[in-house]
């Protein structure tokens, strides 16, 4: 009788006794779609936060120099002791530009995985014009508000841009930079393009987060228009006053 030998077959090759390393959960969904559209939409509510909280508090310059300046030493001593001087607010910064780097990425993936999953355009030009102005010029529109972002920066919190920049004194270096005519009309621009942009991000910010309804869809336009109207009218006003010396520095 035959002597059956059982041979145990090998791995067929090097990579199958090898476990599949696993990613981290918030990884794996950042990779996905749906992980994207989720990013975009809560970077996007930190920016309607910043954006809105930031208009607020330059409306202390219609209370003059005192005022605003107060509340620019305000906010460089947050949570101080706890932290030191400064900390929280560069803590704060660095967020936000973390924050719009991430929606940046994430709005470039989802527009390569939209081309890869329909290489073919629609041939239809109704498509088109259904959508409106603000959706078609969405990346247009925030590389407008990234680079006023950081000329914003540049100039008023680093001083490289204004000659006249003096470290604490927050409201003359304002008033000193609008007060030029090509920052101001850059400074009304940008925040023009700003205007549209938060008028389609507030509604898709709906949309993404699974609150879209036809019921609704009147009041997600009200909303957002009206945000988006506040926040233009109110930043608009700065450069307006300044060049108007409705608000000036006191010689």
């Amino acid at each position: 009788m035959a002597q059956v030998i059982n041979r145990q077959r090998g791995p067929v090759s090097g990579t199958a006794t090898k476990a599949r390393k696993k990613r981290p959960f918030l990884l794996d969904l950042y990779r996905t779609s749906v992980g994207k559209k989720y990013v975009m939409a809560i970077t996007g509510v930190i920016g309607l936060g910043f954006v809105f909280v930031h208009m607020v508090g330059n409306l202390k310059m219609y209370l003059g120099a005192a005022e605003y300046n107060h509340y620019a030493e305000f906010l460089r001593y947050l949570l101080f002791p706890l932290l030191p001087h400064t900390v929280t607010l560069w803590i704060l910064r660095a967020s936000l530009v973390g924050a719009v780097l991430l929606h940046l990425h994430a709005a470039y993936s989802l527009t390569v995985m939209n081309r890869q999953a329909r290489p073919v355009k629609y041939q239809s030009t109704r498509d088109y014009q259904a959508a409106n102005f603000a959706s078609r010029t969405m990346r247009y529109t925030g590389i407008i508000v990234v680079l006023f972002l950081i000329w914003h920066l540049l100039d008023l919190t680093a001083g490289s841009l204004d000659p006249h920049f003096v470290r604490g004194q927050v409201y003359a270096n304002v008033v000193h930079s609008l007060d030029r005519w090509p920052v101001a009309l850059f400074y009304i621009l940008a925040n023009l393009a700003l205007g549209v942009h938060l008028f389609h991000g507030v509604w898709s910010l709906f949309q993404s987060m699974g609150w879209s309804h036809p019921r609704f869809n009147k009041w997600r336009r009200h909303i957002a228009g009206g945000f988006a109207t506040l926040i233009v009218l109110g930043n608009v006003s700065f450069p307006i006053a300044v060049l108007a010396h409705i608000v000036e520095v006191k010689k």
